[in-house]
C-alpha cells in the first residue's frame, strides 16, 4: 500500500494478488421455459449469489437468465467456452431437460469448469444427477455460503469437504465389490439465522423491467412449519432479516423504479412466511412494512393462516391480529397468499399443516372482512384421498359463507367476534363462492422426492418410478376414480396454464381498475375449472370404487372437458376484447398473442408446469 494511513491508496500488486482479485471467473445462469411462463420475475436466486461472490472481493461474476433474453444455446456456449472457472446453474421444477443439455456439453470438455447446480429441482434429483455427472456439485442450501466457499476452494484456501452446503460423489464405502459406484457425500448447510447477508445484486433488475417483469425481494427465509408434501432440507427453518438491514437495498431498488416510471411500484416479497414467530414477530413485521411504505412501495407476500386465526388463542389475541393486518394494509400491503391447501381436516392432518377446516374458515372470513386482498392455494386431489374427502373438498371450494364484505367501520373486537357468528356472516357475506379466491384451481399433489407425504404413499404401495423433470415420484391413487379425475385435471391445468399465468403476471404489473379487470377475467377460468370439478364429483359417484372402469370414466371426463373448453372460449371471446382495450398496448399485445396460442391448441397434453407449492 503506497499510502496505508489514508482512506484511499494506490498499491503495487503482486501476480498472486492480481490473480486473487480477478479470479475465479464465475457464470451464474437461471434456466426457464418461456412457453410455460411468459412474463419474467427478477432472478432473485442468482442475484443473491452474485452478491455473495462480490463480498469476497475476489473473482468476477456474470449473470444470465433465460427470462431476460439469454437462450439455452447462449448459456451452453458460455459455459463451454473455457472462459469461466465456475459455472453455476439454477433449475426448478420442469427444467431438468434444460439443465442436462447444458451439463452434457460443459462436462464433456477436456478441461471443464467446476460445475455446480442449485434450486428446488436439483435438491430432489441429487443422486440421479451425480450418477450422470460425477464431478458435479449440488448446492443443498440457500447458496450464498456455498458460492463463497467455492471461491476459496478455487484459490486453494480450503478443501472440497470444507465447502458448506454441497452434495457430491465420493468413493463407495468398504472394499471389494461395491454395491454402488459412489456414495453421496454431503457437507453441513448453514442455518438461515446465521447467514449474515441475504440481499441481491441488482444487475438484472433494469433488464427485468425492460422485459415487463416484476421486482422480487425476500425479507425472511424458511418456514415455521413442516408440511408433509414439502421437503424442507434445502429451505431451512424460518429466520427473518432485521428491519434495520433493509433500507440500503430498498433505496437501491427504489432508484431503479425511479428510472422506470411506467412500472407499477410494487415489490413482491417471496417470503414463505412474512410474519414468522417469536416475541418480536409482530414488531418486526410492522417495521418491515413501514420501511416499504416510507419508500412508496406497495407490496405482496405470503403467510400461514395461523397468523390470522388460531383455535388455541383467545379473543384478545385475535383482536390484536385484526389490528396487525389493518396496519399492514395501511403500510401498502396489496395482496397476501395463504397456503391453506384444504378445507377438510383429515386432509390437513395428512398434509401436516397443523391447521383445521374450522381455523381456515375463520381465517378466510377475517381477512375478507378486513379487506385484505388474498390468494389461496388449495390442493384439490391427493393420492390418499377418499370419496368423502373429495366431496368435502368440492363443497368447501363452493362455499358462499367464507368471503365477507370489507367492514372498515367495525372495531377489531367486533370483527374477531363476528366471524364466529353465523348470523353476522350471513348479513355480511358477498355471496361469492370461495373458489374465486383460489390462485390455481384443480391442483394435484406432487409426490416430491424425499417428502414425508411421499413416504406415506410409498408405504401404501402406490409409488412408482421417479420423474426427474419434476423431482417427484409418480404414484397411483388409492381410489382409481380420483386418480382419473386428477389426470384429467392436470391436462386441463396445463392446457390453460400459459394463458392464466399471463393474466396473473399482467395483473402483477398493473394498478388501479385495469388490475381489477384482469382479476375478473381470471375468475372466468376459475368458474370453468369448478364446473369441471363438479362434473368430476358426479362421475366419481357414478362409478364403483371396487369395479375399475378407467377407460369409461376417462372418456366421460374428456367429453366434458372438450365441451367445457368451448364454453370457456365463448366466455373469453366476450371478456377479452374489453379487457384488451383497457390495458396498455404492450400488455394487450402480449395477452393477444397468448390467447391466439391458446385458441390454436386442439389437444390435451401435459407440460409439467405445475409448481407443487402453488406459489
Amino acid at each position: 500500500m503506497h499510502s496505508p494511513g489514508d482512506w484511499l491508496s494506490t498499491a503495487s500488486l503482486s501476480a498472486d494478488a492480481r490473480r486473487r482479485l480477478i479470479r475465479p471467473k464465475i457464470l451464474l445462469a437461471a434456466l426457464y421455459h418461456p412457453e410455460h411462463f411468459p412474463l419474467p420475475r427478477f432472478p432473485l436466486g442468482i442475484s443473491d449469489l452474485a452478491r455473495a461472490v462480490r463480498s469476497t472481493l475476489s473473482g468476477q461474476v456474470d449473470l444470465l437468465d433465460m427470462q431476460l433474453g439469454a437462450t439455452l444455446d447462449t448459456i451452453t456456449a458460455d459455459a463451454s467456452s473455457g472462459g469461466y472457472d465456475i459455472v453455476g446453474l439454477s433449475a426448478t421444477f420442469g427444467q431438468h431437460d434444460l439443465l442436462t443439455r447444458v451439463l452434457d456439453h460443459a462436462s464433456a470438455l477436456p478441461s471443464p469448469p467446476r460445475l455446480v447446480a442449485g434450486g428446488s429441482l436439483t435438491a430432489r434429483n441429487e443422486r440421479l444427477l451425480l450418477e450422470r455427472y460425477p464431478s458435479l456439485l449440488i448446492a443443498r442450501g440457500a447458496g450464498e455460503p456455498t458460492i463463497a466457499d467455492l471461491v476459496a476452494l478455487h484459490h486453494g484456501d480450503i478443501d472440497l469437504d470444507q465447502v458448506r452446503g454441497i452434495g457430491y460423489a465420493g468413493a463407495p464405502r468398504g472394499g471389494g465389490m461395491a454395491v454402488s459406484r459412489f456414495r453421496v457425500r454431503r457437507t453441513p448447510t448453514v442455518a438461515n439465522r446465521v447467514q449474515a447477508d441475504t440481499m441481491p445484486e441488482l444487475d438484472l433488475l433494469p433488464t427485468t423491467f425492460a422485459h415487463h417483469g416484476v421486482a422480487q425481494l425476500e425479507t425472511s427465509r424458511g418456514c415455521t412449519n413442516y408440511c408433509s408434501f414439502c421437503p424442507r432440507g434445502h429451505k431451512g427453518a424460518w429466520s427473518g432479516t432485521a428491519p434495520t438491514e433493509l433500507p440500503p437495498i430498498l433505496d437501491a431498488i427504489s432508484e431503479v423504479f425511479d428510472q422506470h416510471p411506467e412500472v407499477a411500484r410494487v415489490l413482491y416479497l417471496v417470503d414463505e412466511e412474512f410474519i414468522g414467530r417469536g416475541p418480536d414477530a409482530v414488531p418486526r413485521a410492522l417495521a418491515v412494512s413501514a420501511a416499504l411504505h416510507e419508500r412508496g412501495f406497495q407490496w405482496e407476500t405470503s403467510c400461514r393462516i395461523d397468523q390470522v386465526a388460531r383455535l388455541d388463542r383467545d379473543r384478545g389475541w385475535h383482536a390484536d391480529r385484526v389490528r396487525l393486518w389493518r396496519a399492514l394494509l395501511s403500510h401498502g400491503l396489496r395482496r397476501c397468499l395463504f397456503g391453506i391447501e384444504s378445507g377438510v381436516t383429515s386432509v390437513l392432518e395428512r398434509f401436516n399443516k397443523e391447521t383445521t377446516a374450522e381455523q381456515n374458515t375463520l381465517g378466510i372470513r377475517t381477512l375478507s372482512a378486513l379487506g385484505v386482498p388474498t390468494r389461496f392455494t388449495y390442493i384439490t386431489f391427493d393420492h390418499l384421498m377418499d370419496e368423502a374427502e373429495l366431496r368435502a373438498t368440492h363443497a368447501f371450494q363452493g362455499r358462499r359463507d367464507l368471503l365477507l364484505r370489507p367492514l372498515p367501520h367495525l372495531s377489531a373486537e367486533e370483527i374477531a367476534d363476528g366471524v364466529r357468528d353465523e348470523a353476522f356472516v350471513a348479513e355480511h357475506s358477498t355471496g361469492q363462492p370461495f373458489y374465486t379466491s383460489i390462485s390455481y384451481m384443480l391442483v394435484s399433489m406432487e409426490c416430491l422426492i424425499g417428502a414425508a407425504y411421499t413416504k406415506q404413499v410409498q408405504a401404501a404401495g402406490l409409488a412408482g418410478p421417479p420423474r426427474p423433470s419434476m423431482g417427484r415420484v409418480d404414484a397411483e391413487f388409492a381410489d382409481w376414480r380420483i386418480g382419473a379425475c386428477s389426470q384429467a385435471a392436470q391436462l386441463w391445468v396445463d392446457r390453460n396454464f400459459a394463458l392464466d399465468y399471463t393474466l396473473k403476471s399482467v395483473e402483477k404489473v398493473l394498478g388501479g381498475p385495469e388490475r381489477h379487470r384482469v382479476r375478473q377475467t381470471r375468475e372466468v377460468l376459475k368458474r370453468s375449472a369448478f364446473d369441471l370439478l363438479t362434473t368430476m364429483v358426479r362421475q366419481v359417484g357414478a362409478h364403483q370404487v371396487h369395479h375399475k372402469e378407467s377407460t369409461a370414466l376417462a372418456e366421460a371426463l374428456f367429453s366434458f372437458m372438450d365441451d367445457e373448453v368451448q364454453r370457456l372460449r365463448t366466455r373469453l371471446d366476450r371478456a377479452l376484447p374489453g379487457l384488451a382495450r383497457a390495458l396498455p398496448a404492450k400488455h394487450a399485445d402480449l395477452l393477444h398473442r397468448e390467447y391466439q396460442r391458446w385458441t390454436a391448441t386442439q389437444e390435451w397434453r401435459l407440460i409439467n408446469a405445475a409448481d407443487p407449492c402453488g406459489t
